[in-house]
């Protein structure tokens, strides 16, 4: 995205969780700072809008008021705080779907494509849940409710179980999101160390904590394929 220096007008997007966020200023002057370093010798900010969010609506008003300015001004569309909203796919399809330029303060490498990448795995990923939710309440009403041995349910070992199983589900379904989003940029024709490279840049890790590297990249993908 090539920048004129002291040329570019921003319009500057806000978030705010709750109500009491919104009216406090809690989360915001982070939000504030973050656009501040961002903007510094690249342009002006000619207008400002924030959405304040509870956790029951996803309604963004004021994201769509942002958007239209910036296509009404040939604006770029300056987001302070990206990170969550990648998992939400009203967003990122209405963002990705404007055709409006944008540029996220807190990751200056996202664009287009990653933004597509992200919708695809979040949308995947809500009905894969979606889909194991249903199985296991079936197997569960079909099973009787008879599950396990009786005295592997007492409480300890029932929590320790469920310990242990969501730590797999969530290394696996970590592992499978990587993986996608690799296959996704291998397919845009990225290299295999740009793909580790991207990936660390969204904070994926491997299941030892550790930084992807190229061969480390090609393992997940054989893996998941």
């Amino acid at each position: 995205m090539e920048h004129h220096f002291g040329h570019k007008q921003y319009v500057a997007y806000f978030r705010v969780s709750t109500q009491r966020q919104g009216i406090s200023g809690l989360g915001l002057a982070a939000q504030r700072t973050s656009v501040s370093s961002y903007i510094y010798n690249r342009g002006e900010i000619v207008a400002e809008f924030t959405d304040i969010e509870s956790g029951k609506k996803n309604n963004r008003p004021e994201l769509l008021k942002a958007i239209a300015l910036c296509q009404e001004k040939g604006a770029v569309l300056l987001i302070a705080k990206l990170d969550r909203l990648t998992r939400n796919v009203a967003f990122i399809f209405t963002l990705r779907d404007s055709g409006a330029e944008f540029v996220c303060a807190d990751m200056p490498e996202a664009n287009t494509l990653t933004i597509g990448v992200m919708a695809t795995m979040a949308q995947h990923e809500r009905e894969v849940i979606g889909d194991r939710t249903r199985k296991a309440l079936a197997e569960k009403k079909r099973a009787g409710y008879l599950l396990g041995k009786p005295e592997n349910l007492t409480l300890e070992a029932t929590q320790k179980g469920l310990a242990v199983r969501q730590q797999n589900a969530r290394e696996h379904e970590n592992n499978r999101r990587a993986a996608a989003f690799a296959r996704s940029l291998r397919g845009a024709g990225e290299t295999w160390s740009g793909v580790a490279a991207m990936l660390n840049e969204h904070g994926f890790r491997t299941r030892r904590g550790k930084q992807f590297q190229a061969v480390q990249v090609q393992r997940i993908i054989a893996l998941f394929n």
